[in-house]
């Protein structure tokens, strides 16, 4: 039977959510637990990847297990005993056999934080930047997004994607309190690209680059045109959508 795994963690601490060898990250931990309440062997599948130090305040994963899970209550609390205070485990479902938490997903929702100002409670879960900035400007390089599908531009290079196209279907700059928030949901999304959009906005927003350099940088789609990008603390994945 497939089970479906909702759960949060703070990546401050971990190398990323994939397994990886030599280093703590959060699938290993959430893995083990798993495996030691079931007492079985668990493999879990995650809805995507988030890089090391990245968040997450909603993320899936499914897991098969040959057998009934009675009380999933018990189950969700049972891992939280287990986990660090930094990951936390929502809740556990049943779906379908053939559900797929990575591939059947509809849509997934990041969120970028700026603090504006110095905030010792958002020190990890947000960039500093203080500089001026001209949000305007950068919303209408958000705005640019809805018109390309190919964001090779903004890809890690040498990933083992089939495709580089994404469909975007929002993409703005708000505040919120003391912070600076890029919202960005899509269909799918390429390795650091959300961070490499963000970096390259901020060269917007600077007065360094223009609406139609950003759209050149897209056209172009050479990640080397683009900006650095933006610092691992500030991203986090806000949602899936099933």
């Amino acid at each position: 039977m497939r089970y479906l795994i909702c759960f949060s963690y703070k990546g401050t601490n971990y190398h990323g959510w994939q397994i990886q060898p030599n280093e703590v990250t959060v699938q290993s931990l959430l893995t083990s637990s798993l495996s030691l309440v079931l007492r079985k062997e668990i493999e879990l599948v995650g809805a995507g990847r988030t890089d090391a130090g990245v968040h997450a305040k909603r993320m899936f994963a499914h897991f098969d297990f040959d057998g009934e899970i009675a009380d999933f209550e018990s189950l969700s609390n049972k891992l939280n005993s287990l986990l660090p205070c930094d990951i936390s485990v929502f809740g556990v479902k049943r779906v379908a056999d053939d559900f797929h938490a990575r591939f059947d997903a509809k849509s997934r929702t990041y969120k970028y934080y700026i603090s504006r100002r110095k905030n010792p409670f958002l020190s990890d879960l947000s960039a500093k930047m203080t500089f001026p900035l001209d949000v305007d400007r950068m919303n209408e390089a958000a705005k640019a997004l809805f018109d390309y599908t190919d964001f090779t531009s903004f890809s890690k290079v040498h990933t083992d994607v089939k495709t580089n196209n994404c469909k975007i279907m929002r993409a703005e700059w708000t505040f919120e309190e003391d912070c600076l928030v890029f919202t960005i949901q899509a269909d799918r999304f390429l390795r650091n690209m959300v961070r490499a959009i963000v970096g390259t906005m901020l060269e917007v927003g600077k007065g360094k680059l223009d609406v139609d350099g950003f759209r050149r940088i897209i056209v172009e789609k050479n990640r080397c045109s683009a900006g650095t990008s933006a610092p691992a603390e500030g991203l986090f994945l806000c949602d899936v959508e099933y």
